[in-house]
């Protein structure tokens, strides 16, 4: 950057970072050979997991005051890429992406110094470099030969499998990676885009139509002093000629500028287009190696951005002088934050999801399976009452039929049809209940006086599975509603140690600050072990498992345990024979209020599951 750059506020240079990159294969000219060492290297480097549904991407910005005519000092970027390769496991690195100005005068001498320093990263990570104006003399992408393209050109990425290709000039890649188990493309494009280039880039989004994109490039925003971006003039042109169309481009990166920011456009699918900028090179030491991360978790929907120095990092905290301090991790709001996105809506309208379709009940009915219900019989309309005397059969053939009534004077809209489910259940149909209180209604499906699982004991184990939706917002007052239960009194069954002989022997209910509880009392033990689980969450489909294995009882939400489980022992069910019961827990032999909210397949095996026999498999 010259000193008219840094004199003008519009010419700030903040470098941006966030890349993206895994598997593909690459076609291009001369491969970028790697030294035996290097490739030892590699081969001890981590694996990435492409599975893993977090991942990170590293953003590196502008590296030129490190390699500056005889003022060059690399320790810094070597520094970052060891990071970046023993990081890469652990932090499950998916790809780097340099955002341009790698040097400060483009001279054959520091584009060699560069490109040898890149060396520590080369087969370890993949990675995409694009020039910025100091790597270069003038020109757009059409400018032709240059010490920058001879080693940073697609020669160097042909041996990386997340290279796909390149411009026919030269000066913009392309790449391709897997990570969380779906591809993701990465443009990396000149500082300035020919309108060739730009035809280039529009080829190369029409052949991945289903692939989301990050774009980097050099010159893409300014940054006011708050960390508010705007476009800058070469920016407007990308914004215009590319990312506007283009509903893949969810994340738009770019250096050039200082100080860092960002900010979030409308793009015309009316989807947002989150655009950052990133470059720490008037920072100490240059930058002293700044790498910023993208760390995308498409579990809780978010991607949570970080920037620090491993170089100083690396150092003994102790050791460090003030600079060092206060440059080894950036933590004001432009440089760590976080970004919620939900990954399948704002991807829909290119890659929509499709959902899984409904698995017959044979292929849901492991061994020791001694009932199994679902809702979504021929003839129920979403929405409609489901009538007092409608039978929901019991898919093993077993006789354990449910048998709908309701409770007090409940009207037509205590149990309705509904059309709703969890995306992994295997039927694609629910009950919705209105259960309640003050006064109280709601509606049950019970087991036959006569029916088998009445009094089944269990002594070998049992898993119980069920499928929840609780409204949202979550109205009224619902404590201690009953989801499902086993009728008659524990103190029939002569136990004595629960906190009333009159609460039924097998229950799963809701507490009022919305905590699942299974209590059971034990047939071989006079005991009431029971489980408590988290404040479970409004407004979401969650599967909820009870597994014993004959000596004591776990429950999982969503497939993972819960922590509070009881450790005392516990063999089988007191049931009593009487009927089991879906919708609400009885006291006394009494019911009060019913369920309130969504209840999907339920289903009851004579032993102990693994998880990944759960009714939706978890890993």
């Amino acid at each position: 950057m010259t000193a008219a750059e840094q004199r003008n506020p519009l010419q700030r240079r903040a470098l941006l970072r966030a890349a993206a990159a895994l598997p593909a294969v690459g076609a291009a000219a001369a491969a970028f050979e790697a030294t035996p060492a290097q490739a030892s290297a590699a081969a001890h480097s981590g694996r990435f997991d492409p599975e893993s549904p977090r991942f990170a991407l590293a953003v590196l910005p502008d590296t030129q005051y490190l390699f500056d005519a005889d003022s060059a000092d690399p320790t810094p970027l070597r520094e970052t890429f060891r990071h970046l390769v023993a990081e890469r496991a652990e932090a499950n690195i998916a790809f780097m992406t340099h955002l341009g100005d790698v040097t400060e005068h483009g001279t054959k001498d520091e584009i060699e110094r560069a490109a040898d320093t890149f060396r520590t990263i080369h087969g370890k990570v993949p990675y995409s470099v694009l020039a910025g104006n100091h790597d270069i003399n003038s020109g757009d992408d059409q400018r032709g030969a240059s010490a920058y393209l001879a080693a940073f050109g697609p020669a160097r990425y042909a041996s990386m499998p997340t290279y796909r290709g390149a411009s026919p000039d030269g000066y913009n890649t392309y790449h391709v990676l897997t990570a969380a188990s779906r591809a993701w493309l990465v443009l990396a494009l000149d500082w300035r885009v020919s309108d060739k280039g730009l035809r280039w880039a529009q080829g190369v989004l029409d052949a991945h139509p289903t692939l989301p994109a990050v774009l980097t490039t050099h010159d893409l925003a300014w940054s006011d002093d708050a960390g508010e971006a705007q476009l800058s003039d070469n920016g407007k042109r990308l914004w215009e000629g590319l990312i506007r169309g283009n509903d893949q481009i969810f994340l738009a990166l770019g250096g050039h500028y200082w100080p860092p920011g960002r900010t979030v456009l409308r793009n015309d699918s009316d989807n947002d287009v989150h655009v950052h900028i990133t470059n720490y090179q008037d920072r100490y030491y240059g930058g002293a190696g700044m790498i910023r991360t993208y760390g995308f978790d498409l579990v809780r929907g978010v991607i949570d951005v970080e920037t620090f120095s491993p170089w100083l990092l690396a150092r003994d905290s102790g050791q460090r002088s003030s600079l060092e301090a206060e440059t080894v991790e950036l933590t004001g709001p432009s440089d760590r934050f976080s970004l919620s996105i939900d990954f399948d809506a704002r991807f829909e309208g290119f890659a929509p999801v499709v959902p899984p379709k409904p698995r017959p009940p044979a292929a849901v009915m492991p061994r020791g399976t001694v009932a199994y219900w679902r809702f979504d019989a021929s003839g129920t309309a979403p929405g409609s009452p489901v009538a007092d005397g409608t039978v929901v059969r019991d898919l093993t053939g077993r006789g354990n039929d449910l048998t709908v009534s309701r409770l007090h004077a409940s009207g037509p809209e205590a149990l309705t049809w509904s059309a709703d489910h969890h995306p992994g259940q295997p039927a694609h149909a629910s009950l919705r209940f209105g259960g309640g209180k003050s006064p109280d209604r709601g509606a049950v499906l019970t087991t036959a006086a006569q029916a088998a699982l009445n009094g089944e004991k269990f002594t070998r184990g049992y898993t119980i599975e069920t499928f929840i939706r609780l409204p949202e917002p979550f109205e009224g007052d619902h404590a201690w509603m009953g989801i499902l239960s086993w009728e008659g009194r524990n103190g029939d069954a002569g136990k004595t140690t629960g906190w009333s002989p009159l609460e039924p022997t097998c229950s799963l209910n809701l507490s009022p600050e919305r905590f699942l509880q299974f209590v059971v009392y034990p047939q071989r033990q006079d005991a009431d072990p029971t489980s408590w689980s988290h404040a479970v969450p409004v407004g979401r489909w969650m599967h909820i498992a009870v597994v014993n294995d004959g000596r004591r009882t776990v429950m999982y939400v969503d497939g993972s345990k819960i922590a509070r489980n009881p450790s005392q022992p516990s063999t089988g069910i007191a049931t009593l024979g009487k009927p089991f019961v879906i919708g609400a827990t009885q006291f006394d032999e009494r019911f009060g209020q019913g369920f309130y909210g969504w209840i999907g397949d339920t289903r009851i095996v004579n032993r102990a599951l693994p998880v990944r026999e759960f009714l939706t498999p978890f890993d």
